[in-house]
């Protein structure tokens, strides 16, 4: 088992950047897939980003391909989420998760583990 704690959110105006971050403790942190997703009111969650075990792979949701950026460090147990040009439809809570697939799943069916989840708000 693995718990994990985000941090980072905040209120950011449209274009700005903000990092969220991921610290995980428990079982070996490179044992699993990592994730970020993120749920807007009245929607379903979906996912955003997500790295592999090693962090060698990445993989991106259309919506934030080339704003965002998903990486990890497994010597300080800890997934960062660089979010650039937010725009108000970033608007959301992020959560952070871990799965324990061979490859990176896509939706949030895929993850065993979440954090509490973090509030962004882009404002227009």
């Amino acid at each position: 088992q693995v718990q994990l704690v985000e941090s980072g959110g905040g209120l950011v105006q449209a274009g700005g950047s903000l990092r969220l971050s991921c610290a995980a403790s428990g079982r070996i942190f490179s044992a699993y897939v990592m994730a970020w997703l993120r749920q807007a009111p009245g929607k379903e969650r979906e996912f955003v980003a997500g790295i592999s075990r090693s962090g060698g792979t990445t993989s991106y949701a259309d919506s934030v391909k080339g704003r965002f950026i998903i990486s990890r460090d497994n010597a300080k147990n800890t997934v960062w989420l660089q979010m650039n040009t937010l725009k108000s439809e970033d608007t959301a809570v992020y959560y952070c998760a871990a799965g324990t697939t061979l490859t990176v799943v896509p939706r949030a069916t895929g993850y065993t583990y979440w954090g509490q989840g973090t509030q962004v708000t882009v404002s227009s």
